[in-house]
């Protein structure tokens, strides 16, 4: 089953790149992200055994991981469908300055996105830090096309400022490797090789001076491709430029990869007695990135950008948790989940808006609720979500991080959480307002009518109205399945 999780979607990519057919292209799509969700399905009623002597296996958070990737990746191809189909060109930023839809080949884009799922599934399942490397890299090269999907100017920059950055985090991330290994060979009595259980095995016996300059490197590393500040300058970029199902996929999914990253080697330094040391570092980056998000939230001009950086504030949030460990590791975990599901709802929203007023402008957006009746609705529920407002999921999870800092007396800690939340959350309500409300000028209104109701169909608004409805659930109640689910991801991964 480890096998086909990757295989399935990296054999309908080569299909995809092959196939001469976008109707049949766009299917095959459907068809292997429902597979792909189907063995999630499986792996949770019966876990697989691992493969390659370890190097691939399913723990507690390989689930949670790879079922919200899953879900988010089945959605999000409902939408590509009917966004492929009805809405191309009309969808891009300034559709006056880029080239015709049909010159970027369709293939291109499904099939990289195929290749993205693949990349993001060996992530989550690899328990070897050189396959974990790999993978984490292979999400990079994959979602490089998405990015320059709309092949404009500022696209391209967005790309390539992508690949640089996350590249020299990477290269940061394989020094941390080699630390690792330097840090295994300290072992006086057996060999001990670079798989995560081995190495937790050993944990007491691996030289703390190599594993803290390693864990070190791998927070920098992998915390740039998380988007932790300062490290994050890619993302308002790359969130902002790409599509926006990419978008969403970038910030529901591909972030958590790199955070289930740092989590395996914070819980690494916890097993050899380190903790403290890295728990201070996932603190110390959690608040300075909730610090940088406000500071470029408020009075924020493009709506993409500032959903961006609201990522970069969930993150924080994300390392914050963790660091502070116990209820707050806990409410960590569910936060990730609160917040894929909250963020790929806002970002496929974001795009029925852009599809409608082709402006990314917040000052030329105006109205959005009298254009595009549902959407404006749901980016109102978003926008109240993120932000942390009862009843959704979010409020849930972050007042479970609020509450471990004043189980563990850390109330500077609390306050700097509080008055970055609450500064976030001012910020966002004076941008968003205005457009859901606001009267349109004459050159702001809607190109047609037709446009509009493209923007409000079925294909566009019903996968972000599922996801809202899950982050509105996940408020109210909280089944046993996924609290028992959390509960031992954050044991394995030492957060709680």
């Amino acid at each position: 089953m480890l096998w086909l999780l990757v295989a399935v979607p990296t054999t309908a990519a080569m299909l995809a790149f092959a196939l001469p057919w976008n109707r049949l292209r766009r299917g095959l799509l459907v068809a292997a992200t429902s597979c792909h969700l189907g063995l999630t399905a499986a792996a949770f009623i019966k876990p697989p055994e691992a493969v390659l002597d370890g190097w691939m296996a399913i723990d507690a958070a390989s689930l949670l991981f790879l079922a919200v990737t899953s879900v988010l990746f089945f959605m999000i191809s409902l939408y590509t469908v009917g966004y492929l189909a009805s809405q191309g060109r009309a969808a891009a930023p300034d559709p006056a300055d880029e080239p015709p839809f049909d010159n970027y080949p369709e293939a291109v884009f499904t099939g990289s996105l195929l290749l993205f799922l693949a990349a993001m599934t060996l992530v989550v399942v690899s328990h070897h830090w050189g396959l974990m490397w790999v993978a984490v890299e292979a999400t990079t090269l994959a979602s490089a096309p998405l990015i320059y999907f709309h092949r404009c100017p500022r696209s391209l920059e967005a790309t390539w400022k992508y690949l640089v950055i996350c590249s020299v985090g990477i290269a940061l991330a394989l020094l941390g490797n080699f630390f690792l290994a330097v840090a295994a060979q300290s072992c006086p009595t057996t060999p001990v090789h670079l798989t995560v259980a081995d190495l937790e095995q050993h944990a007491r016996q691996l030289d703390p001076r190599w594993l803290k300059a390693a864990f070190l490197l791998l927070l920098v590393g992998y915390g740039t491709k998380m988007g932790l500040a300062p490290m994050h300058t890619w993302l308002p970029d790359a969130h902002s430029e790409a599509p926006s199902m990419a978008s969403a996929l970038l910030s529901g999914a591909l972030l958590n990869c790199a955070f289930l990253a740092i989590l395996r080697s914070h819980a690494l330094l916890v097993k050899a007695g380190l903790g403290d040391f890295s728990r201070d570092l996932l603190v110390l980056f959690g608040l300075l990135s909730m610090a940088f998000a406000a500071v470029f939230i408020i009075r924020q001009m493009d709506y993409k950008r500032m959903l961006a950086y609201s990522s970069v504030e969930h993150m924080g949030i994300l390392a914050l948790g963790a660091g502070i460990g116990g209820i707050a590791g806990f409410g960590s975990l569910l936060h990730a989940v609160n917040h894929s599901l909250t963020k790929a709802m806002l970002f496929l929203v974001a795009g029925n808006t852009l599809a409608c007023f082709h402006t990314k402008s917040t000052t030329e957006t105006r109205g959005i609720l009298r254009a595009l009746p549902t959407t404006g609705l749901l980016w109102l529920m978003g926008i109240l979500a993120i932000t942390g407002s009862p009843p959704f999921g979010t409020f849930l999870s972050e007042f479970a991080i609020l509450r471990g800092m004043i189980d563990g007396d850390r109330m500077i800690v609390a306050l700097f959480y509080l008055l970055a939340l609450a500064a976030v959350f001012i910020g966002m309500l004076a941008t968003v307002i205005p457009m859901i409300y606001g009267e349109p000028a004459g050159d702001q209104s809607p190109s047609t009518a037709e446009t509009a109701a493209r923007a409000e169909s079925l294909w566009s608004v019903g996968p972000p109205l599922l996801f809202l409805l899950a982050v509105l659930v996940l408020g109210l109640y909280l089944p046993a399945e996924l609290s028992d689910l959390l509960h031992q991801a954050a044991k394995v991964v030492e957060v709680e």
